[in-house]
């Protein structure tokens, strides 16, 4: 496949009123995804919008709408909502098309266009592709006429309609009454809804980052600082924390003493728990290559086969579909309960947790350290654009050397970014020095090769 101006690895991200997360770009994708689904249709097609809290939401969303009006497709708009919550309506509401305007985790001044197929889930690379190819012809091609415009509604229970497929989600002969709760909302897309479910499941909930204000989602608090929520769980002496991203399909937890639990032992949690009911399927997890040789071990141990992807949410996605798999996920906490939804969801990740600790009586530290993690070395090198260091002899040698000195008790992983001129090197194994030495030796002919 060519490469592509406007899709990157997840939708279109970019820093907001700069190319290409201009109002004119957005105009543009609801004209080119508008012609694309319109073709060889003869009902009027539907696209529904979610958006996270970010300022730039408010020039994205109305430049969408007009260009999927103006090409005959009517609009819901669901207003802040997580991904997840997005995916699900797409699919839920019978939409062509689905959209959510977010970056994710990244800080407010970024923002981004994903979009969903009619089944809830991504739309492909190739369905990307034929929306590109729409997207740089003239403005004025294929209009509708004027009595063939779209219409647009806000639809008023889209937060209320989530939280009941999420609380539907949680095991119906357990409750979270008597557990304090402090959910970290990130200033995003689910500080409604999140600290909701939690309190008609029953729970004390003591929710932080839920006053947005355009202008800090993610800042110092949710999944990417967890500093936050360790704080408030120590304040509030809550039995656990559970930190959400932007968009609420991350999660990272903490126990009651602030011990951080990241996405590969939360993994390791519920597929256990899932094994033990005989409800895993496909035989074992999809992890990407970051997971930690820990949870591989550990799952093994217990004959659940760990498969591993790329980087990036989709390439999970994909495998899990294509194997038949039910838990998959990734170490940065996005993680995919494929029995519940077609992407990742930080509030259902974190309901199946709450139903271990419930089912099992334990508390949250006795389940937090499933496994002990190997110890795990990265370091990013930077080159410059154009340049291609991994193909320097140098390098090639130096990691077969690293390989060889590792002797199959740990793994070498040394991959370009996808989205920046860095070389990332991660090495994990047994001997923490050896890999500490390892990553430093490949970095340094990283380093040469780049000069």
């Amino acid at each position: 496949m060519s490469k592509r101006s406007y899709f990157g690895t997840d939708g279109i991200r970019g820093r907001a009123n700069s190319h290409p997360m201009t109002a004119e770009v957005a105009l543009r994708v609801g004209l080119a995804a508008g012609k694309l689904f319109r073709s060889g249709s003869d009902r009027r097609q539907l696209v529904v919008i979610g958006k996270d809290t970010r300022l730039s939401g408010y020039m994205i969303e109305p430049a969408l709408v007009a260009g999927f009006t103006s090409m005959g497709m009517d609009v819901r708009l669901f207003g802040p909502l997580p991904t997840p919550a997005v995916a699900m309506m797409t699919r839920s509401m019978r939409a062509d098309l689905g959209v959510m305007i977010s970056a994710s985790h990244n800080a407010f001044h970024d923002n981004g266009i994903k979009l969903f197929g009619p089944d809830g889930y991504k739309l492909s690379d190739e369905r990307e592709a034929e929306i590109e190819a729409h997207m740089d012809e003239g403005l004025q091609e294929g209009l509708v006429g004027p009595s063939e415009l779209g219409r647009v509604k806000r639809i008023d229970d889209a937060q209320a309609r989530y939280v009941e497929i999420i609380k539907a989600t949680f095991p119906r002969d357990l409750n979270l009454n008597g557990l304090r709760v402090v959910i970290d909302c990130a200033n995003g897309a689910a500080y409604k809804v999140a600290p909701t479910v939690l309190y008609e499941l029953g729970a004390e909930v003591k929710p932080i980052g839920v006053s947005p204000d355009g202008f800090n989602i993610n800042e110092e608090c949710g999944s990417t600082h967890t500093a936050t929520m360790k704080r408030a769980v120590k304040e509030y002496r809550a039995d656990i924390g559970i930190a959400l991203d932007g968009d609420a399909d991350r999660v990272i937890i903490c126990d009651e003493n602030g011990h951080v639990v990241d996405g590969d032992q939360i993994m390791a949690i519920i597929a256990c728990a899932f094994a033990e009911k005989d409800r895993l399927k496909g035989g074992g997890v999809v992890a990407t290559v970051m997971s930690n040789l820990g949870l591989e071990r550990f799952l093994g141990a217990k004959g659940i086969k760990l498969e591993r992807t790329p980087v990036g949410d989709r390439y999970v996605m994909a495998r899990m579909r294509e194997g038949g798999f039910n838990v998959g996920g990734e170490q940065s906490g996005h993680l995919i309960l494929s029995d519940f939804s077609t992407t990742g969801d930080g509030m259902i990740a974190a309901l199946q947790v709450l139903a271990v600790m419930r089912r099992t009586g334990k508390p949250m530290s006795a389940l937090a350290r499933q496994f002990e993690p190997v110890p795990q070395k990265l370091e990013n090198v930077k080159f410059a654009k154009g340049g291609e260091p991994l193909k320097n002899e140098k390098v090639i040698s130096a990691i077969a050397d690293a390989e060889a000195r590792l002797n199959g008790s740990g793994r070498i992983l040394v991959r370009p970014s996808g989205t920046e001129p860095l070389i990332r090197i991660m090495a994990e194994g047994d001997d923490e020095a050896l890999v500490n030495q390892l990553v430093s030796e490949i970095a340094g002919a990283v380093k040469q090769a780049a000069a």
